[in-house]
This record gives structure tokens, C-alpha cells and sequence, in this order.
């Protein structure tokens, strides 16, 4: 990484190219609010890139910008979005099926959703079970496979001109792996690829030739994908950064935003319960209890690393922790999210905590693909490249270095973003820390 003396940002010139597996709700919602943002009669809430403002200096300076003012951002009008799905759908359909939106909306906006028009998709029924779509690339090797991927990334920037690409996984959760031996460097993957390896996930084959293109890579489903050393080994040679994994959007970021103040508090925890009803694509995906034991590492992971059992047994040893997520298609996208949350405080008292989160993950989520596409643009411009801890903020189960433990308090995040944003400009970094009490 550069130091904060030799940043040098190069200028968003050009179009920015957006390529997105997997053109279902999230993508949909994520392009129809970009064209209504861009058409003047919707607001980009939820988007730090376009809404958050960062305070600069001290308090009494007064400044305190907006972040797309501050840093040099691609525009919403840069932005040309391109993707691969197994259903032939194109945006528009994808939208109207999807039912997140309401329809009088999506007529806002056809004309450019109903352009964009997914290409074949690679998929592989073993990692998601109970999708079935027709729309997918057939025959050859997984490295075949990243070949042909590589040429529609080809073709998609020869046709439409743009002079750089992000990728970002808006597909279904796979099922669980772990990490196998094919995943331990770069050569042993690519072997993995010619030899048809089983433990190579689709996802892991759109990364790799998105990498190998010189594209950045987010990954906003629980995959494995990119959390694996042969990635960040491919990263490291191409400069490119990467960052991941799960979207943070409805009952995991409530955790993130009040454990925290239970442990600010030190009130103890006894028992955390959560359960959700779903009705999307993603529910009917998760109804498989492999994929859902994916997501249920990235959900169950949160709670361990923000209370810090190990240094406060007293109030979080032992605590009971439970996610259940349940297909009800009734629901739709509109989620609905339970916690039961038992906490004790002084001599060891009870009380209780509930919350009903009535959320819509797409709505949630579409702000979390804009922001990621930006700021990981940003990033490259910049000249950063391997795992981009600073994005943790938002995701569920963010990667990290080896060796270290991710943050996942929402406010140390936070901080964590800014002050990136801040040493890439050359600014002070934001301590807090008041020295003129010693003055």
C-alpha cells in the first residue's frame, strides 16, 4: 500500500463498468434507483457515497464535506452495468418478477433496464440446488469456463467503451465448502480449473476471471470465492483489490449496531435468538440446508468477534446463540426479522430485549452494490490492492489478513472507512483524542 505521502489518486475519467453475476432482485432494485437517482425523482438513501458527509480537521474548523465531493468518485452517469444470469430475463423483467418494487416505479425507468440483457451464466446445480435455469454455458472445463467469461468481459468493454471494470457477486449463496488444497495457490488453482476440481464453486470462476482481467472483485454473498490464499496471490501479482464477503443488510446489521452498546455497557449476554421469514429467490435458495449453512457461519460469526468472550467471561461465556432463516413465499423480499435477546445487568438481573425488523434485503442491499462499486474503484485508482479491510463496514463476515480477526462492530468500521478515505487525501486522521485538556 502506498504511504500518505505518495497517494496519488488517478481522475475517474471515462465510463465505469459494473459486471454483476447473478441480475436478479438485488441487481434490478440496485439499477432501477441508480436511473431514478439519475432522473431527478428519487434520493440514493442508504448510499455513503452519495449521501455521508466527513468531517475534516477539528470541530471547530467546520468542515465537513460530502464524501463525493471529498474524494474523487466515478459519477452516477460513468456507471454502465453489465452481467451474466441463468435466466434470459433482462433487468426489467428481472424487477417485475422480483416484485421488489412497485411497478409504477419500474415504468420510470424501462427503457434502460429493459437494454441490459444478461449474458449465459456459468453454474453448477451441485453448488446451488434449487435454481434451475436454462440461460448457462455448457460444456467444457472450468477453465474453459473462465475463458469464456474473460471473452464476454472482452466483448463487454469493446462494445460499450468503458475504460475500467468492477465485478460484483449479487448471485445465489452456494453451498457450504471448505477450503481443500486446490485452493492453496494460484498454480494449484488453475490446475484445479483444467482438471475440472469439484471444489471449485462457480463464484470462485467468475473471481478468477475477473482477476485475471484486471478487474476488482467484491463478493456480496456468505461464498468462500475470493477468501482464499490463491486469490489474495492473484490480487498481489495483478495489484488489483478485493474485498468481501455477505452483504450486510437487515438482522445482522441490527447485531452490529447494538452489540456494541451491550458491551459499551458491559451488560451481559445469556442468549441471542433469530429467526426470519423470507420469500425471494434467496429464501428458496436458503431453503437448502447446505447453502444455509453458509450463511449461517457469516450470521453466527458476528456476535463472537464484537463481544470478545475470551476477555470478558464474566458477562459473554457461554451465551446461547441461535439463526434460523424460513422459505415463506408470502413474504416476498420483504423480510421479517425476530430477535429474542436475554441480557443481565447489575447482580446479575434479567431483562430482555425484542426486535421485529420488517426490512426489504433488496432495498438494504442496492446502496451497499453502489457504494462497493465506487469506493473499490476508488481503490484501484489509488493503487491498492489486496484485501480491502476498510470496506468491512459492509459485510457480514469481512475478510481480513491472514493472522488477524475482522472487526465487526459497525462503529469502528465506520471510523475505519473515514479515516482511509481521510490518509488518501492527506488529512489528520480522526482520533478524538482532545489534547488541548493538556494544553
Amino acid at each position: 500500500m502506498p504511504t500518505q505521502d505518495n497517494v496519488r489518486i488517478a481522475p475517474p475519467q471515462g465510463k465505469l463498468g459494473v459486471l454483476i453475476p447473478g441480475m436478479g432482485a438485488v441487481t434490478s432494485t440496485f439499477v432501477a434507483g441508480v436511473e431514478a437517482v439519475k432522473a431527478g425523482w428519487a434520493q440514493p438513501v442508504g448510499s455513503l457515497t452519495q449521501m455521508a458527509t466527513i468531517r475534516l480537521g477539528k470541530r471547530t474548523e467546520g468542515r465537513s464535506p460530502r464524501i463525493k465531493d471529498f474524494v474523487p468518485l466515478a459519477g452516477l452517469d460513468d456507471l454502465v452495468i453489465g452481467g451474466w444470469d441463468i435466466f434470459e430475463d433482462d433487468i426489467y423483467e428481472a424487477a417485475l418478477k422480483a416484485g421488489v418494487l412497485d411497478k409504477s416505479d419500474l415504468e420510470k425507468v424501462k427503457a434502460p433496464l429493459a437494454a441490459i440483457k444478461p449474458m449465459k451464466a456459468v453454474f453448477d446445480p451441485e453448488y446451488v440446488r434449487r435454481l434451475h435455469g436454462s440461460h448457462v454455458k455448457e460444456g467444457g472445463s472450468k477453465m474453459d469456463k473462465a475463458q469464456a467469461l474473460m471473452q464476454d468481459i472482452r466483448d463487454f468493454q469493446k462494445n460499450t467503451g468503458v475504460s475500467r471494470m468492477i465485478m460484483i457477486w449479487c448471485g445465489s449463496t452456494e453451498v457450504h465448502h471448505n477450503p481443500t488444497e486446490v485452493h492453496q495457490t494460484l498454480e494449484a488453482f488453475e490446475r484445479g480449473l483444467a482438471q475440472n476440481d469439484p471444489g471449485i464453486a462457480p463464484s470462485q470462476i467468475y473471481a478468477y476471471a475477473a482477476l485475471k482481467m484486471g478487474v476488482p472483485h467484491a463478493n456480496g454473498a456468505p461464498n468462500l470465492t475470493c477468501d482464499v490464499p490463491a486469490f489474495s496471490e492473484l490480487a498481489r501479482e495483478r495489484q488489483l483489490p478485493i474485498c468481501g464477503k455477505d452483504f450486510k443488510t437487515g438482522q445482522t446489521m441490527m447485531k452490529t449496531i447494538l452489540s456494541p452498546g451491550l458491551k459499551a455497557r458491559m451488560l451481559g449476554l445469556r442468549g441471542w435468538f433469530s429467526t426470519n421469514i423470507l420469500g425471494n429467490r434467496d429464501g428458496e435458495v436458503l431453503d437448502d440446508p447446505s447453502a444455509f449453512k453458509t450463511k449461517e457461519e457469516t450470521k453466527l460469526s458476528v456476535l463472537e468477534y464484537i463481544l470478545q468472550p475470551e476477555l470478558y467471561p464474566q458477562l459473554y461465556k457461554d451465551y446461547y446463540h441461535m439463526v434460523r432463516i424460513n422459505y415463506y413465499p408470502p413474504r416476498g423480499d420483504a423480510k421479517e426479522g425476530w430477535d429474542n435477546i436475554d441480557i443481565f445487568g447489575w447482580m446479575g438481573y434479567p431483562m430482555q430485549i425484542k426486535i421485529d425488523f420488517l426490512c426489504r434485503d433488496s432495498i438494504l442491499a442496492a446502496p451497499i452494490v453502489l457504494d462497493l462499486v465506487l469506493f473499490l474503484d476508488l481503490a484501484q485508482r489509488a493503487g491498492m490492492k489486496g484485501i480491502q479491510e476498510w470496506l468491512s463496514f459492509y459485510f457480514k463476515a469481512p475478510m481480513t489478513a491472514p493472522g488477524l480477526y475482522p472487526e465487526h462492530d459497525i462503529f469502528i468500521q465506520l471510523m475505519k472507512l473515514k479515516n482511509t478515505l481521510r490518509w488518501m487525501k492527506g488529512e489528520d486522521l480522526i482520533t478524538h483524542l482532545g489534547l488541548e485538556y493538556y494544553d
